[in-house]
């Protein structure tokens, strides 16, 4: 895990923090914009983080995609063999019901 990475995130989460709670009233826009860009520097970090575990769907063809958010859903369980990927997960819905109404 990257050092750097981690005290950015840090440092940047503090910055936003510290910007945010400073607030009495309402924020002016300059105000905004600092937290605004510190989050978007907490949100790099996180990313390169996460690229450093190999992404966060753990799929091949979409490493960077979206979760499936059916994942680990105990009500609505994903179907046997069906992983994180999204993107893969709908695709397999889309050829299930091809197949379903090619019958």
């Amino acid at each position: 895990m990257s050092t750097t990475d981690v005290r950015e995130l840090q440092t940047a989460l503090h910055t936003a923090s510290d910007v945010a709670f400073s607030w009495d009233g309402k924020p002016s826009a300059e105000q905004l914009a600092d937290v605004s860009d510190a989050l978007l520097r907490a949100l790099g970090a996180v990313r390169a983080l996460e690229a450093e575990h190999g992404g966060g769907t753990g799929c091949r063809e979409h490493p960077r995609g979206a979760v499936d958010p059916l994942h680990k859903d105990a009500d609505d369980p994903l179907p046997p063999g069906w992983g994180r990927c999204l993107l893969c997960n709908d695709r397999r819905r889309r050829a299930m019901t091809h197949r379903r109404s090619a019958r």
